[in-house]
């Protein structure tokens, strides 16, 4: 690529929604599984008793469902981003690339 079409990309007011909803997009997904985790560990330091407690008169505790929620909880996010990434933000990539071809 020439200077001209990255200084062309980067003024693209397409391109800057891309990377500005993306970005935002990321880091809120980010956040979500950041306090998941640390609320599981924090428990696990401060409380672990809440985590030992047993579920009926088996031996399974209710750290162990909630540990198998956490890792749920990050799949689904996964998929949250990349059924987004796949639809809104490729199309917005497209679009970019479009333009970009129309000044080559």
């Amino acid at each position: 690529m020439t200077k001209e079409q990255i200084e062309h990309v980067r003024n693209n007011p397409k391109y800057q929604k891309l990377v500005k909803e993306r970005s935002k997009f990321a880091w809120t997904l980010s956040i979500i599984m950041l306090v998941v985790y640390y609320a599981f560990i924090l428990t696990i330091a401060f409380d672990p008793s809440i985590l030992g407690t047993k579920m009926g008169d088996g031996v399974m505790t209710i750290g162990i469902p909630i540990g198998i929620a956490i890792i749920i909880i990050a799949f689904a996010l996964t998929g949250i981003y990349v059924k987004r990434a796949n639809g809104e933000f490729d199309e917005l990539s497209r679009q970019v690339k479009e333009e970009l071809k129309d000044i080559a």
